[in-house]
C-alpha cells in the first residue's frame, strides 16, 4: 500500500465523501481522482515517468493536492519549493534537483519566462490558473516561451481520465524535501513511498484521524509538517481538508466555525498570533477536539494561555524532513506533559545518545537520535552528508533532548544554537521560556554572540506587548528568574522578530543583525 492506491482506494469506495474544501467550493473524493488521473495522463504525455523529477512552486490551492498525487502516480519524485523564495533559491533547487518539470502558480510567470531560458533541462513549465486574465497571457506568449509552456487547465481537460495507478516499489523516491539549514545551502532529504505512506499512517492511528474528521490546512502545504499531518494522514483516512490559501486569524476563525473544523495544526508563531487576535471567539474553536503544534518548540506559557482562552488541549509534537517528518507526540489517552514532545509515535523510536552513540542514562541531555520506517534514505547527491547525518541506522538529529522516566522527550535545544558561557551552558529555549512568561512579552528569542571574556554573551530580542515596559524592568525580571549567567548581557526591543514562511523564527538573521550593527 501507497499514498496514491490508498488515496485511489477511497475515491472508488466513498466517490461522494469531500476531499477538500477550497475557496467556498467542496471537492469530493471522486471529483479528485478524476483530476489526479487526468493530470497523471497528462505527465505521461509530456515524457514525466519513472526517476523523473517535477518541480511544484505551489502554496495552498489544488493545484498543489493534484499534482502532488498525479506526480507519484506515473512513478515520479515530487520537489516541493516555497513559490515566495527568492529567484537564486528557486534557481539552485531546480538545477541541484535535476527538474525534468515545474509546476507553477501563474504569479510566477515572469519568472517561469527567464525559467525556459536559464534552466534548458526543463523540458515543461506548467502554469496554474488562479486569476482570469491567465488564459489571455499564456496565449500571447512568444517563441521559444511557448513551446515549453503549458495551461494546467487545459492539459486537464483535454487528458484521459483512465489512468490507473502504476505499481510502485516502496523505496523508490516520492519527494525529495530540501531542508532550509542553518549553514550552507540546503540539502534534499530523500524520502521514500514507504517514508511517507508509514509516517502518514502512524500519524493518523497516534491521533486516531477519521473520516468524521474535518482538518484546518493553513500550514503551508510545500513543507513536511504540512504534508504529512493536515494533507496526507487526513486523506489516506478518508478525511477532510478546509484549505485556507494563507494563514491568518481571521481566516482561520471562520472557516473553524462555519465548517466545524474538528483538527487544527499550526505551529507557535501561528498560536501567537491566534491567541493576540482580538477577535478570536473561544466559539470559533468549539468543535476542535485535537489542536498539534510543531516545528519548533512551544513555550509553555504561550500553551496555557492558548488553552485557558480557548478550551482546547494543545499537544505537542516534534519532526523533521529527514524523518518524513513526525518521531513523537504527546499521547492522547494518557497524561500531556507541557513543553514535552511526547513519547514515540507508533513503529517510530527515538533515543538520546552521547557523542560516543551511547544512549545517556534519564534525565541527561544528549543528541536525539531517530529509527522507523520514516527515516529518509538519504541527502539527494550528498554521500558524506548522508554518512554523517544516517549511522548505525539512527538519524542524528542535530537536536539536543533529554528524556524522563517515563519516556517523555523535551527538545533543550538545537545543537548548533546552545550557548557556552564562561564554560557553562546556556539553552536559549530556557531563557526564552523566561520571556515568554512576562505578560508584557508577546515574543522572544535569544542568540549567542561572541564575548572575550566568557566566549559567548546571551542576547535578546523581545517584542513588547506592554509599551511601557523598558529594558531595565526586563533586566531586573530575568534577574529573578535565572541564574546569572544565563541573564541576557543585551537586550533589544524590536517590532517584529524575522520568520520564515512556516513561522520558524531566523535566528541566524538575528545573528547577523546584531554582528553588523
Amino acid at each position: 500500500m501507497n499514498l496514491v492506491s490508498a488515496v485511489h482506494k477511497t475515491s472508488k469506495e466513498q466517490p461522494e465523501k469531500i476531499a477538500y474544501h477550497f475557496m467556498g467550493k467542496d471537492t469530493n473524493y471522486g471529483e479528485f481522482e478524476e483530476s489526479v488521473a487526468r493530470f497523471a495522463s497528462a505527465l505521461k504525455g509530456l515524457g514525466v515517468g519513472n526517476g523523473d523529477h517535477v518541480a511544484l512552486l505551489l502554496g495552498n490551492t489544488p493545484h498543489f493536492l493534484i499534482s502532488l498525487y498525479a506526480t507519484m502516480r506515473v512513478g515520479a519524485t515530487v520537489i516541493p519549493i516555497n513559490p515566495i523564495y527568492t529567484p537564486d533559491e528557486i534557481t539552485y533547487i531546480v538545477r541541484n534537483g535535476d527538474a525534468k518539470v515545474v509546476i507553477a502558480l501563474d504569479a510566477l510567470l515572469p519568472l517561469v519566462k527567464v525559467g525556459v531560458t536559464a534552466f534548458p533541462n526543463v523540458e515543461a513549465f506548467i502554469v496554474c490558473e488562479t486569476a482570469p486574465e491567465t488564459a489571455a497571457k499564456l496565449a500571447e506568449l512568444e517563441s521559444p516561451v511557448k513551446e515549453k509552456v503549458r495551461s494546467f487547465s487545459m492539459l486537464l481537460a483535454s487528458s484521459s481520465a483512465d489512468f490507473e495507478p502504476t505499481e510502485l516499489d516502496p523505496e523508490d523516491t516520492a519527494i525529495i524535501l530540501y531542508t532550509s539549514g542553518t549553514t550552507g545551502q540546503p540539502k534534499g532529504a530523500m524520502l521514500t513511498h514507504k517514508n511517507l505512506f508509514s509516517n502518514a499512517r502512524d500519524v493518523a492511528e497516534y491521533l486516531t484521524i477519521s473520516p468524521e474528521d474535518r482538518v484546518i490546512t493553513a500550514l503551508p502545504v510545500f513543507h513536511v509538517f504540512a504534508l504529512t499531518v493536515v494533507v496526507n494522514a487526513p486523506l489516506l483516512n478518508a478525511a477532510t481538508l478546509l484549505i485556507v490559501p494563507r494563514f491568518s486569524p481571521k481566516d482561520v476563525f471562520e472557516i473553524a466555525r462555519e465548517k466545524k473544523a474538528t483538527v487544527f495544526a499550526g505551529v507557535p508563531t501561528m498560536y501567537n498570533f491566534l491567541y493576540q487576535f482580538p477577535d478570536g471567539n473561544p466559539e470559533d474553536f468549539s468543535e476542535i477536539r485535537l489542536a498539534i503544534s510543531g516545528g519548533s518548540s512551544l513555550p509553555v506559557a504561550l500553551l496555557h494561555n492558548f488553552e485557558d482562552k480557548f478550551n482546547v488541549r494543545i499537544s505537542e509534537g516534534y519532526g523533521l524532513s529527514e524523518a518524513s517528518p513526525v518521531s513523537s507526540f504527546n499521547p492522547l489517552d494518557r497524561e500531556r506533559k507541557p513543553g514535552s514532545i511526547g513519547t514515540n509515535i507508533v513503529n517510530v523510536e527515538n533515543k538520546v545518545f552521547n557523542q560516543f552513540g551511547e544512549e545517556v542514562p534519564v534525565g541527561e541531555v544528549g543528541e536525539l537520535v531517530v529509527k522507523g520506517p520514516n527515516v529518509m534514505k538519504g541527502y539527494y547527491k550528498m554521500p558524506e552528508e548522508t554518512a554523517a547525518t544516517l549511522r548505525d541506522g539512527w538519524l542524528y538529529t542535530g537536536d539536543l533532548a533529554k528524556m524522563d522516566e517515563e519516556g517523555y522527550f523535551y527538545i533543550v535545544d538545537r545543537k548548533k544554537d546552545m550557548i557556552i558561557v564562561g564554560g557553562y551552558n546556556v539553552y536559549p529555549r530556557e531563557v526564552e521560556e523566561v520571556l515568554y512568561a512576562h505578560p508584557g512579552i508577546v515574543e522572544a528569542a535569544v542568540i549567542g554572540l561572541p564575548d572575550l571574556n566568557f566566549g559567548e554573551e546571551v542576547f535578546a530580542y523581545v517584542v513588547l506587548k506592554d509599551k511601557n515596559l523598558t529594558i531595565e524592568d526586563i533586566y531586573e525580571y530575568c534577574k529573578e528568574k535565572l541564574v546569572k549567567y544565563k541573564i541576557p548581557k543585551q537586550i533589544e526591543i524590536i517590532e517584529e522578530l524575522p520568520k520564515n514562511t512556516t513561522g520558524k523564527i531566523l535566528r541566524r538573521s538575528l545573528k547577523e543583525h546584531a554582528l553588523n550593527k
